[in-house]
């Protein structure tokens, strides 16, 4: 992983995406508070405003006043969650950063549980299972379950609750992951690459208690676009040729097979090919085939030039002894 001059300063930093949560926020801040005093540890509790249009800002700022952990970061406008963690992920000063929701559906009782479970098998990432959740099975579960699955088979990093949000990283891998979309559901697949130790753990899902999800059917077809977007990244990030390249060896081969078989149909038995559709399928494949590897190695251009510009490796160390 990449070495960062500066060392974490505190031990604990708590990133909270806040959109529209100043019901929830009246209670949850004070009980998360409450839990990471008990911890004796020194944190920081950073809740991103992502342009809210309710008083969650005027209720951050009700609650720093009681508790000077709490830092607030306000967005310009929403710019989504995905930009929030991001924003929280640069700006946290602690050597475990915590994910969680504001909206007070994950429990913070469960995170001394997390926290001892990082430590004891000294993983990188530690993440919430929602065993019984308290939501719609085909708008929100039956996605969650084929999206988990998906993922793990791509990525070997296998979760049972890839969408809740309470995880816990260790702060290089915080500072390491890059994310855009909605690709802050996906943080233990992304940084699969870098090699890092993942543990899940079962813990509370509560109820909402004030507002309304912010989850819709637009944001699973997001999720499943984003989906295809890590599987490409993860597999063929490093080597595009080996799937564009592959996807125009078959479509030519096919084309030129039936090229073939045209052509001696033509020349042996004398048939008319020229107003035959399977002569314009074997054209058609040849010009994909053709397109398939040109793009393979446009995307084998592109790759070394992002590795190579950005001074990037293609590994990474987890220590030297």
């Amino acid at each position: 992983m990449k070495e960062f001059t500066t060392a974490p300063e505190l031990g604990l930093s708590i990133v909270l995406p806040v959109y529209n949560e100043s019901g929830n926020l009246e209670t949850f801040i004070p009980e998360l508070s409450g839990v990471l005093r008990d911890l004796g540890r020194s944190y920081e509790i950073i809740a991103v405003d992502d342009g809210s249009t309710d008083p969650s800002v005027a209720t951050l700022r009700r609650l720093k006043e009681q508790d000077p952990h709490l830092r607030i970061i306000r967005f310009r406008r929403n710019f989504g969650q995905t930009a929030a963690f991001t924003a929280g992920f640069d700006l946290a000063r602690g050597e475990v950063v915590i994910t969680m929701d504001a909206d007070g559906q994950n429990d913070p009782a469960d995170i001394p549980k997390l926290l001892e479970i990082m430590e004891e098998g000294e993983y990188d990432i530690v993440s919430g299972w929602r065993q019984e959740r308290k939501e719609p099975f085909l708008s929100r579960r039956l996605p969650s379950m084929l999206a988990n699955h998906i993922i793990a088979k791509s990525t070997g990093v296998v979760l049972h609750d890839y969408g809740c949000s309470l995880k816990i990283y260790h702060w290089e891998v915080a500072k390491n992951v890059k994310l855009y979309g909605e690709l802050h559901r996906f943080i233990p697949a992304l940084a699969s690459e870098m090699g890092v130790r993942v543990a899940e753990a079962p813990v509370n899902d509560r109820p909402r208690r004030y507002g309304k999800s912010k989850y819709n059917l637009s944001k699973t077809v997001r999720v499943i676009l984003d989906l295809l977007t890590i599987t490409f990244l993860l597999n063929y990030m490093a080597r595009p040729m080996q799937l564009f390249g592959l996807a125009g060896l078959v479509s030519g081969g096919v084309g030129f097979v039936l090229g073939l078989y045209l052509t001696l149909l033509k020349l042996v038995a004398g048939v008319d090919i020229g107003d035959r559709p399977l002569l314009l399928l074997a054209i058609l494949l040849i010009i994909l085939g053709v397109q398939f590897v040109m793009m393979g190695l446009l995307g084998e251009l592109l790759s070394r030039t992002y590795f190579e510009v950005q001074d990037k490796t293609i590994y990474m160390i987890r220590a030297e002894e």
